[in-house]
């Protein structure tokens, strides 16, 4: 039976410092410190929103589910995520294109708007608070995306059925009072509280069955095609038809690739209701620059403004890198919108995991039959966690996925990638 090596998982600190969301209420849940029968039918690996979401989509009444956690559930990368809820993707239509074809871009598109629309419909069946509100987006043009190029990317998001509205330069300074070349206005986003939104989803899965084991790792896993095998750092074994590993950032070491790489973020919270234009409260605005900058506003007027992004892997655990970030944060929201928001109430930094078409890797495991794999990607790992929900609860029940092709293990190659 295939086997890999004890560090399963590439593991790191998933934050640095704290964000607003992990002094939300709401976000205790019952856990159990060792699971309660020796078989299940699906193993989750992860406690996350990406294990939230599958969980939700497994959860059956039927079905005996457990989810496992190394740590406290929903503290991990979750409480670093600034939930902007974009059906955008991080490489543009356009450049998508060039990319992996313009079937593939545009179904990866697509798929990524109705995901959203999908995690709206589910946050409301089950009735979470946890602030999610629709959003419409604001894409400014920035040095790596100028007004020609935005105005093409609009062009090409309107040939797939996607709303996106080009505005110039005085479109800008007359509805908005920015002073950028142009912008792309679209209204197919959200956000919301990440972490309560993450907790609500696992209360709602365990009262359809779902066990929580919190503080187990999981250190092995062998698979023989009929039954998967889990082995816990404690030394006790758990078996499975199905094992999903939802640990985001953490690299599932046997699907890792030498073109996946972690790069360095931040991001701050400023005080609730500073004074900032009104139109700030509907949007999600985010800027084709690199260094980019991205902001939204929360339920109770605190900006969250994040960016700065560094290729090193390392840097986001330096403190005092940390306390120059926040700052440089600060004067470019200050800058961009024209408003002080002082002293931030909260500055953290994270891991990001990023690929070339920023696409995620969702599916099955080479060598190891009926393990899947979740490794989330890019500014839209909420949006792409509801992507893998459907496509893995699709195949365990025995459906086809028409776009699982899309995050394949081994993606599409074309023009080098």
């Amino acid at each position: 039976m295939p086997k890999h090596p004890e560090n399963l998982t590439r593991q790191r600190t998933l934050h640095v410092s704290t964000s607003p969301w992990a002094d939300a209420p709401k976000l205790s849940l019952r856990t159990r410190r060792s699971p309660s029968r020796q078989r299940y039918d699906v193993v989750i690996i992860g406690a996350g929103i990406s294990g939230a979401l599958m969980a939700h989509a497994l959860a059956d009444g039927r079905r005996t589910v457990l989810v496992v956690d190394r740590q406290t559930p929903v503290h991990g990368s979750t409480l670093a995520s600034t939930s902007m809820l974009q059906h955008e993707l991080d490489v543009p239509l356009s450049h998508l294109t060039k990319m992996v074809g313009p079937d593939h871009a545009s179904r990866a598109w697509l798929r990524s708007a109705r995901a959203v629309d999908r995690l709206v419909e589910i946050v409301q069946d089950l009735r979470i608070n946890c602030g999610l509100t629709r959003k419409k987006t604001l894409f400014l043009a920035g040095d790596e995306y100028g007004a020609r190029a935005l105005k093409v990317e609009a062009a090409a998001r309107q040939s797939i059925g996607l709303k996106a509205d080009f505005l110039t330069g005085r479109d800008l300074r007359d509805e908005y009072g920015i002073d950028r070349t142009g912008a792309i206005a679209s209204d197919v986003s959200a956000s919301a509280n990440p972490a309560q939104m993450a907790a609500g989803l696992l209360r709602a899965s365990q009262r359809n069955g779902v066990e929580i084991v919190a503080e187990t790792q999981i250190s092995d896993v062998l698979s023989s095609g009929k039954d998967v095998v889990l082995s816990t750092s404690s030394g006790d074994l758990i078996a499975a038809e199905y094992a999903v590993f939802c640990t985001g950032y953490e690299f599932v070491e046997a699907v890792a690739r030498k073109s996946h790489s972690i790069v360095s973020t931040w991001a701050i919270a400023s005080k609730p209701g500073i004074p900032i234009p009104a139109w700030v409260k509907d949007h999600l605005v985010w800027e084709g620059s690199d260094p980019y900058l991205y902001l939204r506003c929360t339920q109770d007027g605190r900006l969250i403004v994040g960016g700065e992004d560094e290729r090193d892997p390392e840097a986001y655990r330096s403190t005092g890198k940390l306390e120059r970030k926040a700052k440089i944060i600060a004067e470019k929201v200050s800058d961009l919108l024209d408003v002080k928001i002082g002293r931030p109430d909260y500055a953290w930094a994270a891991p990001f995991g990023v690929t070339p078409t920023g696409l995620p890797m969702i599916g099955e495991v080479p060598g190891l039959p009926q393990v899947f794999v979740v490794m989330g990607f890019g500014g839209n790992g909420i949006t792409y966690s509801q992507i893998a929900a459907e496509i893995v609860s699709n195949a365990i029940n025995g459906h086809a996925d028409s776009d699982a092709d899309l995050y394949d293990l081994k993606p599409v190659r074309k023009n080098g990638l």
